[in-house]
């Protein structure tokens, strides 16, 4: 081999090439048109892959798998949905002191964007997941009630003492009893869920379902993103956590409204200005032309024109004649003579006869 410290940059990258081309052990022969493609080793396939060296996997989560496993939701933000969900707050308070006859406290923790099956796989069990349908949205969303809360409502309902903590027994599917009395209580943050979203667009959230395994609670492509709000309820010594899932799709049909930044926000548009603007253009001048005759000649003729020469127009003193505003034809009359001066009585209206009924 050449010695590669006196050549130019091109003639190093050709010798190089050239040398990876001599080595048959990386090399395989291409049967599609008789060259030879080089074959990567393990370690830059790992490296491509975003993978450690020592393969397992838990390197820099760099490369092709860090895109294709990506669990980082990055969608708009939806002012006016953190607005609903303060008012859900604030009305489930009261709803579930009534309803527990306890003294209830209910907080907003977290509303973030995750993808439904990473949530899926994420959720602790056991719980139960309550699948419910938007109904003038013809979709979807689950309802996520954890064991602690479930044990704390079922205490609660049946009577528990105030200062012991809920008993709970794990390893055993809920009773039907359980699954009653968490069903109501579904009932109930689903009633305050649709009041809280009347005054932005009246909606019905109707109990579908209740699943205690995360499989038959699917409502969505596991790819699928969706706003995740985490609430926390707690009844002096005892509580839980209680969490929404709402996909994106299922909010799609009122995304406009909740785009805005306070409620009847109208994107734009001042009714103010409206009236300002209108006022002003019906004060507007526009220029108006009053076509006698219109004739297609060659160029050749036109270019023939000089002083003096004669047009001669297919028009009579009875034609019609258009008045046009730019390109519009506006109105069509009658040419004559009012106080020595030539003037155009109005026969038709042209322009609101083409508008669209």
């Amino acid at each position: 081999m050449a010695n590669t410290g006196d050549l130019s940059e091109e003639e190093r990258l050709a010798a190089e090439w050239a040398a990876l081309a001599e080595e048959g052990t990386d090399e395989v022969e291409d049967v599609t048109g008789g060259g030879s493609t080089r074959v990567l080793n393990q370690d830059e396939i790992d490296s491509l892959l975003g993978f450690d060296q020592e393969g397992g996997g838990d390197g820099d989560n760099s490369g092709i798998m860090a895109l294709v496993n990506s669990a980082l939701v990055n969608y708009e933000r939806l002012p006016m949905l953190e607005i609903v969900f303060d008012r859900l707050v604030r009305m489930m308070s009261t709803s579930l002191r009534n309803f527990t006859s306890d003294n209830v406290e209910v907080s907003l923790d977290q509303i973030s964007s995750v993808r439904f099956g990473d949530y899926l796989n994420s959720i602790p069990l056991p719980a139960m997941l309550s699948v419910f349908k938007a109904e003038e949205w013809d979709n979807y969303g689950l309802m996520v009630v954890d064991s602690a809360l479930i044990y704390s409502i079922v205490d609660v309902l049946l009577g528990g003492r105030r200062g012991t903590a809920a008993m709970r027994i794990e390893g055993r599917p809920y009773t039907t009893i359980e699954r009653n009395l968490v069903e109501r209580m579904v009932h109930v943050v689903l009633s305050d869920l649709s009041a809280a979203f009347d005054p932005l667009s009246p909606v019905t959230f109707r109990f579908d379902r209740l699943e205690t395994n995360p499989r038959f609670a699917t409502i969505a492509r596991p790819a699928n993103a969706a706003v995740l709000v985490k609430l926390r309820i707690d009844m002096e010594d005892r509580g839980g956590r209680l969490e929404l899932m709402i996909p994106y799709a299922t909010l799609e049909p009122v995304r406009e409204l909740l785009l805005q930044m306070f409620m009847g926000e109208k994107f734009g548009r001042d009714s103010i200005w409206e009236t300002h603007l209108a006022t002003e253009l019906l004060v507007t001048d526009v220029d108006m032309r009053a076509v006698l005759d219109e004739m297609t000649l060659p160029l050749y003729d036109v270019l023939q024109w000089k002083v003096g020469s004669r047009i001669i127009l297919n028009t009579t003193a009875d034609a019609p004649i258009e008045l046009r505003c730019g390109d519009v034809s506006m109105f069509e009359g009658k040419m004559g003579r009012k106080g020595g001066q030539i003037a155009v009585r109005i026969d038709k209206d042209l322009y609101r006869q083409d508008l669209p009924r």
